[in-house]
C-alpha cells in the first residue's frame, strides 16, 4: 500500500504544478513549457484527478 500512496501524492502534486502553471500561462497569454497552455492544464487536471483517485481508495 505504500507505493499506492506514494504514486498518489506524486501524481497529486505533478498535477497540481501543471494545473496552476497552465492556468498563469493562460491568464498571461503565454506558453507553459514551450506548449499550449490549455494542453498543460488539461493534463495538470487529469493528474491531479489520478492522485487523488488513487489517494482516495487506500485503507489504512
Amino acid at each position: 500500500m505504500k507505493s499506492k500512496q506514494t504514486i498518489g501524492i506524486g501524481f497529486t502534486l505533478v498535477g497540481a504544478i501543471g494545473m496552476a502553471v497552465g492556468v498563469i500561462a493562460i491568464f498571461n497569454k503565454s506558453q507553459a513549457f514551450g506548449q499550449n497552455p490549455y494542453g498543460v492544464a488539461i493534463i495538470g487536471v487529469i493528474f491531479f484527478l489520478t492522485g487523488m483517485s488513487l489517494l482516495r481508495t487506500i485503507r489504512e
